[in-house]
């Protein structure tokens, strides 16, 4: 069985040979450069990654294939990297990181102590509302990038014969790239005061969203890949540790909407690709909005916040969800526990999220800087011997 059709088993809900696994198929499902080398160097495996990185604020990188193959991990991404042109744009001083992003975001990075990019100013942040500053600003135009991302597109596409294929997003949601534009102590005082502004910017972040997928899916047709793809991949943090981010009747009036629409549009072009979201936190009451907007897969699965354990998700929404993710928690297992409690973790997780398929392995959220290349290789042998149907 090869890694396009085990995928496919799990995502329709059915058991294949073995639980699959995903290592950067998305840039919420990846690893941190350093923590990747050390891994790899860890067993005598080349650490070469693609020099495009997928997402440099994060630093999250791509295995080269040879790698990826030897990880046995049954996904490839094709889409858009996070700063498209980031090696015309980033500036490196005395050991510091430098760059403007697309959005007017100004972000840092120092090599000697920073596990990645920290943001350093907010294009919104001084104006006393969304609809003083959005006079002044001038949102990202896809025409401004779009020959660098079919360029990229074009390279993608030649790697992902019998893997499963996702295609992914190019930019953060509609509340984490708002809270990057008018900055955090504005954005949550903005959505009580100006829940119209509030909704104003998140079309503006919408409609460049739409123009990307537009663009995506159209290449993808035209050239006869687009039944290549297996899911669609977008992203937006609707939780924290111990609560959804805002009011549910709030993200259900004003955030969920937009996804469904996005999802609709998107569907009608490639009906035959799942569609998958990544929101950290305790969102279970959310769920059911969710699945009643057009999700398929829900990521990442983060069954240490409030109201997530995974027995309760697997029988609740197992039917309706593909559980993508949960495989062992990042926060503090892979990084702190002992190869024993890694081990563990992840053999109660499979029995409890195997069964019946759909469910995709990998970690809650990336693989971080901090995780030991012993936890990292413990958790991938227990997954590649454990994890058999």
């Amino acid at each position: 069985m090869n890694s396009k059709e085990r995928l496919n088993l799990a995502i329709n809900h059915k058991e294949a040979d073995r639980v699959p696994y995903d290592l950067a198929g998305t840039t919420v499902t990846g690893i941190n450069k350093k923590a990747f080398i050390r891994a790899m160097d860890y067993r005598g495996l080349p650490s070469d990654y693609e020099k495009k990185e997928a997402d440099p604020i994060q630093q999250i990188v791509t295995p080269v294939e040879t790698t990826l193959r030897e990880l046995r991990s049954d996904t490839r991404r094709i889409g858009a990297r996070r700063i498209p042109d980031y090696e015309e744009l980033v500036t490196r001083k005395n050991g510091m990181l430098e760059l403007t992003d697309i959005w007017g975001c100004n972000w840092k990075m120092d090599e000697s102590r920073d596990f990645y990019f920290n943001q350093y100013s907010y294009p919104l942040e001084s104006y006393s509302s969304i609809a003083e500053g959005l006079i002044n600003y001038k949102p990202p135009s896809l025409e401004d990038h779009s020959k660098i991302i079919i360029s990229d597109l074009e390279q993608q596409i030649m790697s992902i014969n019998n893997y499963g294929v996702i295609a992914d997003r190019n930019c953060a949601g509609l509340t984490e790239t708002s809270l990057r534009l008018r900055g955090y102590q504005n954005w949550y005082v903005d959505t009580m005061t100006d829940p119209a502004g509030v909704e104003r910017l998140f079309d503006v972040i919408l409609e460049y969203k739409f123009s990307y997928w537009d663009l995506l899916t159209d290449w993808l047709i035209k050239n006869n890949f687009d039944k290549l793809v297996d899911v669609i991949s977008e992203c937006d943090d609707l939780g924290t540790q111990t609560s959804t981010l805002l009011e549910p009747e709030f993200l259900r009036k004003t955030v969920i909407p937009r996804f469904g629409a996005l999802w609709s549009h998107i569907r009608k072009k490639m009906p035959h690709a799942k569609i998958f979201m990544h929101t950290c936190g305790s969102v279970r009451e959310l769920l059911p909005d969710l699945i009643e907007a057009g999700l398929n897969i829900y990521n990442p699965v983060q069954f240490t916040s409030a109201n997530m354990e995974l027995e309760g998700l697997k029988k609740d929404f197992g039917k309706d969800l593909v559980f993508w993710g949960g495989g062992i928690n990042t926060q503090s297992t892979l990084k702190n526990g002992t190869v024993s409690m890694v081990k563990d973790e992840v053999k109660r997780i499979i029995d409890i999220m195997a069964p019946g398929g759909g469910f995709v392995f990998t970690p809650v959220h990336n693989v971080q800087e901090d995780v030991p290349p012993e936890n990292f290789w413990a958790m991938w042998d227990t997954l590649m011997e454990y994890g058999i149907y």
